[in-house]
């Protein structure tokens, strides 16, 4: 790790903790949740403190391509996701305050997902012998249901941290090795570090939530990542990074909709809600996830290492064993008072 990027993480992490301190009087008044059908928490507690992680990233990459010529160039780019950020920020920060209906939430997320996927350069293809209308089409669903379950997984303590800081770590590291752009490189980097300085807050039992206008964003940002990741030719460590929320949200939903339930009503049927709801403690719940995300990153650094399609699906296979496990074991979880 360069100067450059050693002074992007602390400059992250610093301005996101100075942001939450500044912010969190004006949260507990304006952004007060209290506890619902969804909840995992027993008092009413602020939320919002994703503004200061996506303010401390944004504002470190400004100063970052505002002073190194290099990184400047390299960050030109990425202005259109920057403005796709802002506005899932601010949708997501309405929406902590007063609930916005369904329908044009989900317009403005696809807004802001279908900036990012259509100014992605040309030559950004995860599958080439897919036609590209018929590409960036996909991207643009996927992109949505990701912002979508990156909220939809943010339902107890420090359970985005344990998503986010080993994903965007990886993503740096890889970028280091050539796997990923400079530019990918130093969006992981930041927001590692804004979700870092972000963490203490959020440490179990949380004074503070992150709130969609944190989830929201970050869930985009990861998506771009990914998405930058498998373009350039990674695509079995792009699947595997994000495996865990991925499967988790994708088979919460499925699970609803066989039920018959209104998916777009507050619940606690993901499985991280389960374990808790049975008694294992949000520690353990998220220690177990962070565990594992560090398994699925360094399966994906094998993945990029050997550049075998033999290595990717082997990787896949124990990625997806994982997984597996720590689903069964949260969906078993312990009975209170056992």
């Amino acid at each position: 790790m360069g100067l450059t990027e050693f002074a992007a993480i602390l400059m992250a992490g610093l301005c996101s903790a100075a942001l939450v301190v500044l912010l969190r009087p004006l949260l507990a008044r304006r952004a007060l949740v209290n506890p619902n059908a969804r909840s995992s928490h027993a008092a009413p507690t602020p939320q919002g403190g994703g503004a200061a992680v996506i303010l401390a990233a944004l504002a470190t990459l400004a100063v970052i391509g505002g002073f190194v010529a290099d990184a400047r160039e390299t960050l030109a780019p990425l202005l259109p996701l920057g403005g796709a950020v802002i506005l899932l920020a601010v949708v997501g920060a309405v929406d902590d305050m007063r609930p916005l209906a369904a329908l044009p939430r989900l317009f403005l997320q696809a807004v802001a997902v279908t900036l990012v996927v259509a100014t992605l350069p040309a030559e950004l293809r995860v599958v080439p012998a897919v036609p590209l209308a018929l590409e960036r089409a996909a991207e643009c669903f996927a992109g949505l249901w990701f912002v979508n379950l990156v909220n939809f997984m943010d339902g107890i303590d420090w359970m985005t941290v344990a998503e986010t800081v080993p994903l965007t770590a990886a993503i740096f590291a890889f970028s280091l090795a050539g796997a990923a752009s400079p530019a990918a490189g130093l969006v992981a980097l930041v927001l590692c570090g804004a979700m870092l300085g972000f963490a203490p807050f959020n440490r179990p039992v949380a004074s503070l939530f992150l709130g969609d206008v944190g989830s929201l964003p970050v869930g985009l940002i990861l998506f771009w990542l990914l998405l930058a990741l498998a373009g350039n030719g990674y695509v079995a460590a792009a699947l595997l990074l994000p495996l865990y929320y991925v499967a988790d949200a994708t088979i919460t939903l499925v699970r609803r909709l066989v039920r018959g339930e209104r998916i777009t009503e507050a619940h606690r049927t993901h499985f991280y809600q389960l374990a808790v709801a049975r008694g294992l403690p949000v520690m353990v719940v998220v220690r177990a996830v962070f565990v594992v995300n560090v398994m699925l990153a360094l399966l994906a650094g094998a993945s990029i290492g050997a550049a075998s399609g033999v290595v990717d699906i082997l990787a896949l296979g124990l990625g997806g064993g994982a997984v597996a496990a720590l689903i069964v074991a949260m969906r078993r979880g312990r009975r209170s008072g056992r």
